[in-house]
């Protein structure tokens, strides 16, 4: 999967049913992405993004090359865009300490940093414990792709995996049938199903995991993951789980 920053609860439902999470950090950066940006509440209507600025590359690099311009100055606004959560949010204190804790990690200016740290640090505090693989670190030879779908097949296959789980989201990219002929079981988690309570906002699905856990605690969220594993379908968060 893409590394982005502070993702949807399915990035995480993914992560907590993996034994290995490969952060594909070596295809070309796309603008105006999810690679650099996600979305929040807005303070009066509907959600607006929160986005890390990059500095200008060149049209064709890759992900694990894309500098952010300005780490502090990210911080900064993303913690002030968050600020209107703090009189209704009753988890808005520790989403703050969450924000800086990720920010606190990172010792570079590459994006894909922030968005590993951002990735590990939500994890960390839903107790996912699946490790974090830039691939552009495994030494995979991925010459020769001819279509994205195929990114992830190779991958698998030169890892020793016997299956492979995405999102239902990229089900359009991938060929089932190199899939089989290659051993390799291609499977996908289910559309997320996770409503909550996010008065006197009007619930927006699939926002960021920050506003999940400004309305959640972080203990029902693992419930509602840990039914998802066991493919246990229309989980409401705050259900009481066996």
């Amino acid at each position: 999967m893409q590394p982005y920053p502070f993702p949807y609860i399915g990035y995480f439902e993914l992560m907590a049913r993996v034994d290995r999470w490969v952060a594909l950090d070596i295809v070309q950066y796309t603008k105006l992405s999810w690679m650099n940006r996600n979305r929040i509440q807005h303070p009066e209507h509907g959600w607006h993004y929160f986005t890390l600025p990059v500095k200008k590359a060149p049209h064709t690099t890759p992900v694990n090359e894309i500098r952010l311009a300005d780490l502090e100055a990210s911080k900064h606004k993303l913690l002030a865009q968050l600020q209107h959560y703090r009189r209704h949010a009753p988890h808005y204190g520790q989403v703050v300490d969450l924000v800086r804790d990720a920010f606190s990690r990172v010792d570079s200016d590459r994006l894909v940093d922030f968005n590993l740290a951002s990735l590990r640090a939500s994890a960390e505090r839903l107790d996912i414990a699946t490790a974090l693989e830039p691939c552009s670190r495994l030494g995979l030879d991925l010459g020769g792709i001819e279509h994205a779908g195929q990114w992830s097949l190779r991958i698998a296959q030169q890892l020793g995996v016997d299956s492979y789980l995405n999102l239902p989201g990229g089900r359009g990219i991938f060929r089932p049938e190199e899939w089989k002929a290659a051993g390799v079981e291609l499977a996908f988690t289910e559309m997320n199903d996770l409503v909550y309570d996010c008065a006197p906002y009007v619930f927006e699905p699939n926002l960021s995991i920050l506003d999940v856990l400004m309305w959640n605690d972080a203990d029902d969220i693992r419930d509602w993951l840990r039914k998802r594993s066991g493919d246990d379908d229309h989980i409401h968060v705050g259900e009481k789980v066996a």
